[in-house]
C-alpha cells in the first residue's frame, strides 16, 4: 500500500512540475496547458481519488465473509445482526490504552481485602524466576496436588495452582500482578 501511495503522489507531483515548467518558458504568463499536460494532471487526480476511495472502502473488501452473510435470514432485513454484532467498538478500544482493565480491577479487589494470594509461593519459586522455572515447578505441583492422581478432594488447591500459573506464565499479567502485590 506504501509502494502505491508513493506511485499516485510521485504522479501528481510530476504533473505539477511539468505544468509549472510550461509556465516558465512562457514569458508573457499566461497559463498554457498542453493537452498531454491535462492528461496527465486528469489521471493524476484520478488514481487519487481511487487511492482514498481503495483505502476508505478497504474494510469492506477485505472482510472474510462469515456463514451469516451466505444465508438469507430475516435479521439481515431488519440489520438486528448488525445491531448487536458491530465491531465498531474494537475500533474505539486501540485508540488508547485501557488501564482499568479486569484484572487490574481483580488485582485491586484482592489487594483491598487482603486476599490476593502469593501466587510465588503456591509455585514455590523466587519472584525472579524464568518461564521455565515456573513452567518446571508448575508441572511438578500438578502432578502432586491433581484430584486425579491423589483420589482427595483437592480441586481448591488444584484450582489455585492453576490461577497463580495463569498469572506467572503471562509477561503482561505477572507485571500488573507485581505492581499490586509488592512482593519482597
Amino acid at each position: 500500500m506504501k509502494n502505491f501511495s508513493i506511485f499516485v503522489i510521485s504522479i501528481i507531483v510530476f504533473g505539477g512540475l511539468q505544468s509549472a515548467s510550461a509556465q516558465e518558458s512562457n514569458l508573457n504568463r499566461e497559463l498554457e496547458v498542453t493537452d498531454e499536460e491535462k492528461i496527465m494532471l486528469f489521471s493524476g487526480f484520478i488514481i487519487a481519488i481511487l487511492a482514498v476511495f481503495l483505502f476508505l472502502a478497504r474494510d469492506v473488501i477485505l472482510r472474510k465473509k462469515t456463514s451469516y452473510d451466505k444465508e438469507n435470514l430475516e435479521s439481515k432485513k431488519e440489520n438486528t445482526y448488525e445491531k448487536y454484532h458491530s465491531d465498531w467498538g474494537d475500533d474505539y478500544e486501540e485508540l488508547g490504552k485501557r488501564r482499568n482493565t479486569k484484572d487490574d480491577k481483580e488485582f485491586r479487589e484482592a489487594m483491598n481485602n487482603d486476599e490476593l494470594p502469593n501466587y510465588y509461593d503456591v509455585i514455590g519459586v523466587s519472584k525472579d524466576a524464568t518461564p521455565e522455572e515456573i513452567k518446571k515447578n508448575f508441572r511438578e505441583l500438578a502432578k502432586k496436588t491433581h484430584p486425579d492422581k491423589t483420589k482427595e478432594d483437592s480441586e481448591e488447591e488444584m484450582a489455585e495452582l492453576n490461577k497463580a500459573y495463569e498469572v506467572l506464565s503471562d509477561k503482561e499479567l505477572r507485571e500488573k500482578y507485581d505492581q499490586y502485590f509488592k512482593v519482597s
